[in-house]
C-alpha cells in the first residue's frame, strides 16, 4: 500500500500550489493591464496627430483620458479597504472607461465593416478588466496580510493575563489562612474567570468554525459554509477571514486537517 502523505505535508503542497497560482495570474494580469493600455494609447495618439496634435503633446493627450481609469480603480481598492463605498472612484472610473471606449471608436471613422469598431473598443475594454481584476487581487494580497500579523498577538496576550492571575492569587491567599476565612479563597479565584468570560471577534468566529466540523458530520466546511455561518451570527465573513479562521482552528486540533472536505453545496 502505497505511504499516505502526513497532513503538515500536504498542507505544505497546498499551499505552495496556491501561491505558485497566484503569482501567475499576477504576472498575467499585470502583462494583459500593460498591453490593453498600450494599444488604448496607441489609438488616443493616432486620434491625437490627425486632430493638430504632434510630437509629445499627441503622446500625453492619451494619458488625459485613460488616466482616469487607473485613478478610479486605485480610490476603489482604497474604499474597499476601508469597507465603504466612494461615489467619486466610480465616476472617475466610468467616465475613464465609456471616455477612451468612445474616443477609440471614433478614431476608426466611416467603415463598413463592423469588425474595426470592434477592434478598437477592445483595448480600453480590456484595460478596464484587467486594471480591476489586478486590484482585486492587491485587495485579497492586503487583506489576507493584515490578518496574518494580527493572527500572533491573541495568542499571547491570553496566557500572560491568565498566568499573572494564577500567580498573584497564591499571594493574596497565603497571609489570610485562619480558621474563619475558607469562604473568601474560592472568591478570590472567581474573579480571574469572570474577566475572561467576554469574547473577542475573533475568538467569536473561531467558535463558529469549529462548530461546522461537527455540524457537517465530521467535515471539513468549505470558504461557503463558513462564509454562510458567520453572517448569520452577524460576524465579518470576507473570503480572507473565513480561511485564516480555518487554518487556527486546524492548527489548534491539526486531525481537522485530514476530515474530507464538504462539499460547498
Amino acid at each position: 500500500m502505497p505511504l499516505r502523505p502526513s497532513g503538515s505535508s500536504a498542507v505544505a503542497t497546498r499551499t505552495d500550489a496556491q501561491l505558485g497560482l497566484a503569482i501567475g495570474a499576477a504576472v498575467l494580469t499585470t502583462a494583459l493591464t500593460a498591453v490593453s493600455f498600450w494599444l488604448s494609447f496607441e489609438a488616443l495618439h493616432d486620434l491625437a496627430s490627425a486632430h493638430r496634435l504632434q510630437g509629445e503633446r499627441a503622446w500625453a493627450w492619451p494619458a488625459t483620458v485613460d488616466t482616469f481609469i487607473a485613478v478610479g480603480e486605485l480610490l476603489i481598492l482604497r474604499a474597499s479597504l476601508m469597507r465603504r463605498v466612494d461615489p467619486w472612484a466610480i465616476a472617475l472610473t466610468a467616465a475613464g472607461s465609456l471616455g477612451s471606449i468612445a474616443l477609440n471608436v471614433a478614431g476608426v471613422g466611416v467603415s463598413d465593416d463592423p469588425l474595426d469598431y470592434v477592434t478598437a473598443a477592445v483595448p480600453p475594454v480590456a484595460a478596464l478588466l484587467a486594471f480591476g481584476v489586478l486590484m482585486r487581487q492587491v485587495h485579497e494580497f492586503l487583506v489576507s496580510r493584515q490578518e496574518t500579523v494580527t493572527v500572533p498577538v491573541m495568542p499571547v496576550s491570553a496566557p500572560v493575563i491568565s498566568t499573572e492571575a494564577a500567580i498573584e492569587a497564591p499571594n493574596i491567599t497565603e497571609p489570610e489562612e485562619t480558621p474563619e476565612e475558607p469562604k473568601e479563597a474560592p472568591e478570590v479565584a472567581e474573579e480571574p474567570e469572570k474577566s475572561q468570560e467576554p469574547l473577542t471577534q475573533r475568538e467569536q468566529i473561531d467558535l463558529v468554525v469549529r462548530g461546522l466540523y461537527d455540524a457537517l458530520g465530521n467535515r471539513r466546511p468549505a470558504t461557503r459554509h463558513i462564509r454562510q455561518a458567520l453572517a448569520d451570527a452577524n460576524l465579518p465573513n470576507s473570503d480572507g477571514t473565513c480561511r485564516e479562521a480555518r487554518k487556527r482552528v486546524e492548527q489548534a486540533e491539526p486531525h481537522l486537517k485530514d476530515l474530507p472536505d464538504a462539499i460547498a453545496a
